[in-house]
C-alpha cells in the first residue's frame, strides 16, 4: 500500500487493508469548517468508524461529559450487482484506489470487486463538503458491470441512527482487539432522537434533535440518475432512494445526491430550519454546478494559504495536507464556535476546545484567513459568561477560561480518563489557558491593527481576565506567587509558580493596564460605556500592573537556566535512551503519563514554549542555554510539541535538531507517528507544522514594528514560498538560502519589511528582490 505519490497536490490510498482503514477514515475527511465528515466507505465496512460532525452541535445526555454530537450520515449507500452487495467482505476486492485531491477538497474513489461467479464490478465515487455554500454536500456514485450484462441497484440517502463512543472498559493490561470489534466494545451515548422523515416531491427530508441541548437538525436530500427506476423509502430514522438499472456490459450508470444541512443553532439565521435545508439543495440545481463552486472557492484560499518548498516535494505535500486540514476546520462565518482537538475529522476528545486553538492554530488563520481568526476569537467573547461562572466557582472574580470547553465556555474536561483508571487535574490547575487567550487577542490586534475589535470584544476578555488573576495570585513575602497550577508540561501537577504561567500573567496584566490606557486617550466614551458594563473600578489597571510587578516571574538578563517551577531542579533526573522507528522517545519500562511527577521528564515544552511565544522577553544566549536544557529532558507525549522545539531551535541556531523535530511535527499524520491518528487528526500539530516552516525556516516574525523575515532553509529545500496577510494587505514571499524576493499584492500604499535586518520597501505589483 502506498500512501503517497508524485504529485504534491493528492494523497492516495492504494490497495485495501482494512487494519488500516480507520486510519483513511481520518486522514480523507472532507469538510468546510462548519462540517467535517470522515472518510468512510460509502457502504462501510466492519470495523468502520464513521462519523459526520457539526461545529457546535453539543449534547450531553447519557454521557459524563459532553460530545460534539455523531451527526446523521449523509454517505449511506449501498450498492448491489444482481443482488450480490458490493462491499469488502462480500465481494473480493481486485484493485482499490482513493484519491483526496487537497486542491478542491473532493475525495476520489475507483474500486473494481470480483463477484462469487468470477465477474467484475468498478464502483467510482467522488464526495466534497462545499466550501462555497457550508450548508451543502455531495456524493457521486458511478458503478459498472465490466463483463457481462447486469442488474444495477443503488441505495442511498440518510441514516439519522448515530451514536457517539463513550467509553471502553478496563480489560486487563496488554489486552488488544482486532479491528473487526475493537470499537464494539465502546459502550456507547445516544444523542439524537429522530423527529420525521418523509418526501416533499423529489426532495426527501429527515429531522432530528439533540436530547439534552435542544438542537433541531434537519438533511434534505436530492438523488438525480439518467434513467433507471427509482423508489423513495424512509423509517423513523432514516431516509433513502433507491434507483434499478439494467445496464449492458462495461456500461456505467450514475447517481448523484444533493444534501443540504441546517440546524437550530445556526449563527444568524432567521428562516425555520426545515425550509433553509430543502432551499440549500435546491438551489444547488445540479452535481457539478455545485462541486464546479467548491472547486472555485477552493482555489481562492489556496491563493493565500498554500505553503510550498521548491526540491522537496515530499514536504511540500505534508505542508498542503496540513494546510488542507485546516483550511476545513475553521468557519469564517461563525463566531460562536471554534476548532477542537481532533478538529471535525474524529471524536477525540469530545470535540472539546483547548489552548491549541489560541497558541498554535491561531498564527496560520492570522496570516492567512484573519477572517476566520477573528471568528476564533469571537467564540471566546461568545463563551465569555461561562468563564465568569468558572471563575465564581472557584471562588474568584472576573473570568478564568475553562480548560476543556464546548457550546457554553463552562468546565467540560473529564476528571478521570476514558478507563476511569487515572485522575485528570487539567480542569483544576491548568490556568495558563486565560492568558493564553489574552496573548491571541494582543497578537491579532498586532497584525490585523484592528482596534475595532481589540477596544470592544478584545478589551472586554482583557479586563475580565486580568481580575481573575488579582484574585488567584496570593502573597508571599514582598512578593505574589501563584501555586497549585500545572503548565504546558503535563506530567506535573500541584506546582507552585510555574515559569511559564506566571510569566504569561505578567504579561498579560501589563497588556490589559496598556489597552485601558489607550482606550482612555482613543475611546473614551466606549471606554466609559465598557467600565459601566463590567463595573469595573477606576483603579484595578493600577492594581493590576502593581500585580505583575510583584508577581515572581522569570525575567533577563539575569534568569540563566529558568526553573520550570519551584523544586523542578530538584526532581530525580531521568535520561531518554530509547527512541521509536519515528524518532520518538519512548516511556522507560514502567513509565506511563500519570507516574513521572517526581523526575525531570517532560511531556512537551513549558520553558520553551514560553520563549517561542515571548521571545522578544529574553536574549538569544538565555533562549539557546534554555533550549539545550529542556530538550533533552522532553518526550514529545503531545502532537504540538515537535513543531514549537523546531522554531525554537532555528532561532537559537540548532538547525540539525530542528530540522528533525520539523519531520515528527510533519509527519504525524501522513505517517501515523503517534499511532492514533485513527481518532483524528492532530490538528495542532497541522497548524505547528505551517508554523515550523514560515516562522522557523522562514524566520517570519511580526511586531507592532512590522514583519520580518530571516530564512535559514535546510540544505535539501532550495525555495521556501508563502503569503501572509500584514494589516490588510498581503505579502508574497519566495525565500532562498542568500537571496529573497516579495510581492505586494493589491493597491495600496507602500509597505516596509525587514530582511536579514535590513529594511525593504515593497510597491503594490513590483516584484523586490533582496539578499
Amino acid at each position: 500500500m502506498h500512501l503517497l505519490d508524485s504529485a504534491t497536490w493528492t494523497v492516495i490510498e492504494d490497495g485495501w487493508n482494512p487494519q488500516r482503514a480507520n486510519y483513511f477514515e481520518t486522514i480523507f475527511t472532507v469538510g468546510n469548517g462548519r462540517l467535517g465528515t470522515r472518510g468512510s466507505l460509502e457502504e462501510r465496512h466492519t470495523g468502520a468508524l464513521p462519523g459526520t460532525f457539526i461545529a457546535g452541535v453539543y449534547d450531553a445526555y447519557d454521557c459524563p461529559v459532553i460530545d460534539l454530537v455523531n451527526a446523521p450520515d449523509w454517505l449511506d449507500s449501498e450498492v448491489f450487482v444482481d443482488g450480490v452487495r458490493l462491499d469488502t467482505e462480500t465481494a473480493q476486492v481486485v484493485e482499490h484506489r482513493r484519491e483526496l485531491d487537497l486542491r478542491s477538497g473532493v475525495l476520489h474513489r475507483d474500486t473494481v470487486f470480483q463477484l462469487p461467479d468470477g465477474t467484475r464490478a468498478r464502483l467510482r465515487t467522488q464526495r466534497f463538503a462545499s466550501t462555497a455554500d457550508r450548508d451543502l454536500c455531495g456524493v457521486r456514485i458511478e458503478v459498472s458491470c465490466l463483463d457481462r450484462t447486469a442488474s444495477v441497484t443503488v441505495r442511498t440517502g440518510i441514516d439519522a441512527n448515530r451514536r457517539n463512543l463513550e467509553r471502553l472498559p478496563t480489560y486487563r493490561e496488554q489486552t488488544a482487539f482486532g479491528y473487526e470489534r475493537k470499537w464494539d466494545k465502546w459502550a456507547k451515548s445516544t444523542h439524537l432522537v429522530s423527529v420525521g422523515a418523509g418526501f416533499d416531491g423529489e426532495v426527501g427530508v429527515i429531522e432530528s434533535r439533540t436530547i439534552d441541548s435542544g438542537i433541531d437538525l434537519v438533511y434534505a436530500f436530492t438523488c438525480t440518475a439518467d434513467g433507471g427506476r427509482r423508489q423513495q423509502r424512509f423509517r423513523h430514522h432514516a431516509i433513502e432512494m433507491e434507483w434499478q438499472f439494467d445496464t449492458g456490459a462495461g456500461e456505467s450508470v450514475r447517481v448523484d445526491k444533493l444534501v443540504g444541512i441546517a440546524t437550530s443553532r445556526d449563527y444568524r439565521a432567521s428562516a425555520p430550519v426545515r425550509a433553509r435545508a430543502v432551499d440549500t439543495v435546491t438551489r444547488a440545481a445540479t452535481f457539478d454546478l455545485a462541486a464546479e463552486a467548491n472547486r472555485a472557492a477552493w482555489e481562492r484560499l489556496w491563493a493565500v494559504a498554500d505553503c510550498e518548498v521548491v526540491g522537496d516535494d515530499r514536504v511540500t505535500r505534508a505542508l498542503r495536507f496540513a494546510i488542507y486540514h485546516l483550511l476545513i476546520a475553521a468557519d469564517p462565518d461563525d463566531p460562536t464556535v471554534s476548532i477542537g482537538a481532533k478538529s471535525l475529522s474524529g471524536e477525540g476528545y469530545r470535540g472539546h476546545v483547548f489552548w491549541d486553538t489560541e497558541v498554535m492554530l491561531l498564527p496560520f488563520f492570522l496570516f492567512t484567513q484573519p477572517r476566520a481568526a477573528r471568528a476564533l476569537l469571537g467564540y471566546r467573547h461568545h463563551t465569555l459568561p461561562g468563564a465568569r461562572e468558572v471563575a465564581a466557582d472557584n471562588g474568584t472574580g472576573g473570568a478564568r477560561f475553562a480548560w476543556e470547553s464546548a457550546d457554553t465556555g463552562r468546565e467540560e474536561c473529564p476528571q478521570y480518563t476514558p478507563d476511569g483508571k487515572d485522575r485528570f487535574y487539567t480542569r483544576e490547575e491548568e490556568l495558563h489557558i486565560t492568558a493564553d487567550v489574552a496573548y491571541a487577542i494582543m497578537r491579532y490586534a498586532t497584525i490585523t491593527a484592528d482596534d475595532d475589535y481589540l477596544f470592544g470584544e478584545g478589551a472586554e476578555i482583557l479586563f475580565e481576565t486580568a481580575r481573575f488573576w488579582v484574585h488567584r495570585c496570593v502573597e508571599e513575602g514582598d512578593s505574589l506567587v501563584i501555586r497549585a497550577v500545572m503548565g504546558p508540561d503535563e506530567f506535573h501537577s500541584h506546582v507552585d509558580n510555574n515559569a511559564f504561567t506566571n510569566k504569561l500573567v505578567h504579561w498579560h496584566l501589563h497588556q490589559a493596564a496598556a489597552v485601558y490606557e489607550r482606550m482612555s486617550q482613543e475611546r473614551p466614551d466606549q471606554l466609559r460605556d465598557l467600565v459601566t458594563a463590567i463595573g469595573l473600578d477606576p483603579g484595578e489597571p493600577a492594581q493590576w500592573l502593581a500585580t505583575a510587578d510583584r508577581l515572581r516571574a522569570p525575567t533577563d538578563p539575569d534568569c540563566g537556566v529558568i526553573e520550570q517551577f519551584d523544586g523542578y531542579f530538584d526532581r530525580t533526573v531521568v535520561p531518554i535512551v530509547e527512541w521509536d522507528d519515528h524518532d520518538m522517545p519512548v516511556y522507560p519500562v514502567g513509565a506511563d503519563h500519570f507516574n513521572w511527577e517526581n523526575t525531570s521528564l517532560l511531556k512537551q515544552p513549558d520553558v520553551v514554549m514560553l520563549l517561542h511565544m515571548l521571545p522578544d522577553e529574553y536574549s538569544l544566549s538565555t533562549r539557546r542555554r534554555n533550549y539545550e536544557f529542556y530538550e533533552q529532558r522532553t518526550m514529545h507525549k503531545s502532537s504540538l510539541s515537535p513543531s514549537i522545539h523546531a522554531i525554537v531551535g532555528v532561532q537559537v541556531g540548532d538547525f540539525r535538531t530542528a530540522e528533525r523535530y520539523f519531520g515528527r511535527s510533519a509527519f504525524v499524520d501522513l505517517e501515523d507517528n503517534q499511532g492514533n491518528t485513527e481518532e483524528g487528526i492532530h490538528i495542532a500539530s497541522a497548524a505547528g507544522t505551517w508554523q515550523a516552516a514560515t516562522h522557523g525556516f522562514g524566520g517570519l516574525r511580526a511586531t507592532a514594528d512590522g514583519i520580518r523575515f530571516s530564512p535559514a532553509l535546510p540544505a535539501s529545500w532550495q525555495r521556501l514560498r508563502f503569503s501572509v496577510h500584514w494589516r490588510g494587505r498581503t505579502v508574497r514571499a519566495d525565500l532562498g538560502h542568500r537571496d529573497a524576493r516579495f510581492e505586494l499584492v493589491g493597491a495600496g500604499s507602500a509597505v516596509r519589511i525587514t530582511v536579514w535586518g535590513r529594511p525593504v520597501v515593497l510597491e503594490p505589483g513590483v516584484v523586490v528582490e533582496a539578499s
